[in-house]
């Protein structure tokens, strides 16, 4: 059992709950300390403002009728499940895909936990040019992004030698 936490891709899980916490913590002061659509300029071109995204990335299908908290939660899920299962399966010599998989998951299942408890994800980091706002966000989010940049940047960095080693390996 200890060499699946430490030989595979699951030993970056901790990743995942700091990405985790910090997302649930950032979201609990957000709402024991602001109202609905509160916003408290920070610098110039940041608030943090309290909204609730009904919708996915970019409040897409923000306003669907309320289906979409169900096949948002869905997709999520199976998505966590896909990772966590390549995770298992990843060899001790990926580094930085693990990693990337790892802050994805933390972020999926923080914004997971917003739709099944709240029916919304709770966004607040609010970053704006004159009146033009870029969608508000949140720590999940970020975790989500850092996630999927890293994968891109492995892609880059790796290219095809990720699959090369990860099949040397699983062949010994």
């Amino acid at each position: 059992m200890r060499k699946l936490f430490t030989d595979t891709g699951l030993r970056f899980l901790w990743i995942s709950l700091v990405a985790f916490v910090l997302d649930q913590w950032s979201k609990q002061t957000v709402i024991e300390n602001m109202n609905l659509f509160q916003s408290i300029q920070i610098l110039p071109f940041f608030n943090f403002t309290h909204v609730h995204n009904y919708g996915a990335a970019f409040s897409f299908l923000n306003d669907a009728g309320g289906w979409q908290r169900w096949f948002f939660t869905g997709i999520a899920v199976v998505v966590s499940v896909v990772i966590l299962w390549w995770l298992k399966q990843s060899p001790k010599s990926q580094k930085m895909l693990p990693i990337a998989f790892a802050f994805i998951l933390g972020g999926a299942l923080g914004n997971v936990y917003d739709r099944l408890v709240y029916g919304y994800v709770i966004d607040f980091l609010d970053f704006y040019v004159n009146n033009w706002h870029f969608p508000a966000f949140n720590i999940a989010d970020s975790a989500i992004f850092i996630g999927a940049a890293l994968l891109i940047l492995d892609m880059f960095l790796n290219g095809d030698s990720s699959k090369k080693s990860a099949t040397e390996e699983h062949s010994e």
